[in-house]
Order: structure tokens, then C-alpha cells, then sequence
């Protein structure tokens, strides 16, 4: 299960950031309202900083938003981005390209549980979201990118060498050794040495 993350709001310019949250009231509810985001670099290292990316070499999340129902919206887009991560064995740069679609559903009614309840409501679907008076494209897309990351990246090649420790005079065990009738196998062999 992946960790939740608090999403913190990144430095933009004050026009860019309004083009990016929509105001649902304002929203077409006949046709598909399009949008499309390309963040520039400066967006991209904050962004990739926040993520703990060590590059995010292009960021692209394009679709639409359409009234469903009488009151509620779906958001469908399509995320696709460059990252590069470190390896979990070399530490090296791993450059993984992603291309994934994006659905949420805004629920209007859907109530956010409070940080204090300890019971929480369980949503309909991990896509669905409560619908408030701004749809954040930018949030969307930062979250979407945060799910889509590889959780293990590791480079063509690199692997974990095995090893086993034990203090001086101790024979270590193995996976082998672990095993439910391992002990009793070395007890065979040794009393049928033994006759």
C-alpha cells in the first residue's frame, strides 16, 4: 500500500496557479472542458524535489473535465513524464519513462473525514474525491505522478550480492537453514552416518 504524503502547494506564479485550480461553478456542464498542463523547469525541480526525484525531465498531463450526473464531475487525462530516481542497489540515475491514464470522479456530498475522527468514511473507489468549489489540476497531476513512480528503481544489471554474517566461530544460516524440516534432513544424514 502506498504511504499517503501531504501535498504541499509549489511556487508559481499567481496567474499560472489560477489557470490550474478551475472554479467548477464556471465549468461548461454540456461539453468537456479541455486543459492541459506542461509545467516549465522551474515547476519540475520543485515538483521533483517534493517527490524526491533527482530530475523530472518532462511532465506533461493533458484531458478533460465533464459534468456526470446533476452535480458531480469526472476528470479522465492522460500523465506522461520523464523521471529519474536512484538506484535501491547502486544508487545510480534510473531514467523511467511513464504513461498513464488519470481518473478521478468529484462527488459532490462526499464528505472529507475530519483529521481528528477516528472513524473515516470509506469513498466509493480510490478515484473518487469530495467535490469542492475548485477542481487543483495541479494536485491531480502531482498525485497521479506520485502513484505512477517506479517503488524500487534499479538499474540494468545491479543486484544484491548475498551475504552472511555470524560472530567468529559461528557457521551462518542460510535461506536453507530456515527452512521447516532443513533440521530435521541434517538429522537424517547424521544417524544414517551414524549406523
Amino acid at each position: 500500500m502506498a504511504a499517503v504524503q501531504e501535498w504541499k502547494a509549489l511556487p508559481m506564479a499567481n496567474k499560472a496557479q489560477n489557470k490550474h485550480r478551475l472554479r467548477v461553478s464556471t465549468l461548461d456542464t454540456r461539453k468537456p472542458t479541455a486543459f492541459e498542463l506542461t509545467p516549465a523547469a522551474t515547476a519540475r525541480k520543485a515538483i521533483a524535489e517534493q517527490l524526491g526525484l533527482l530530475d523530472l525531465r518532462k511532465l506533461r498531463f493533458a484531458g478533460d473535465i465533464r459534468a456526470t450526473g446533476e452535480s458531480d464531475w469526472t476528470l479522465e487525462g492522460l500523465l506522461g513524464a520523464t523521471v529519474v530516481q536512484p538506484c535501491v542497489v547502486t544508487l545510480e540515475p534510473v531514467i523511467t519513462r511513464l504513461d498513464v491514464p488519470v481518473l478521478r470522479e468529484f462527488i459532490d456530498g462526499l464528505e472529507q473525514p475530519a483529521e481528528d475522527e477516528e472513524e473515516i468514511e470509506i469513498l466509493p473507489d480510490d478515484n473518487s474525491e469530495p467535490l469542492a468549489s475548485h477542481i487543483d489540476l495541479e494536485t491531480v497531476m502531482i498525485e497521479a505522478l506520485s502513484l505512477a513512480l517506479p517503488l524500487y528503481p534499479r538499474a540494468e544489471g545491479a543486484e544484491l550480492a548475498k551475504s552472511n554474517y555470524a560472530p567468529e566461530g559461528i557457521q551462518p544460516m542460510s535461506d536453507e537453514d530456515t527452512k521447516p524440516f532443513a533440521g530435521l534432513a541434517s538429522l537424517r544424514d547424521k544417524l544414517e552416518k551414524d549406523k
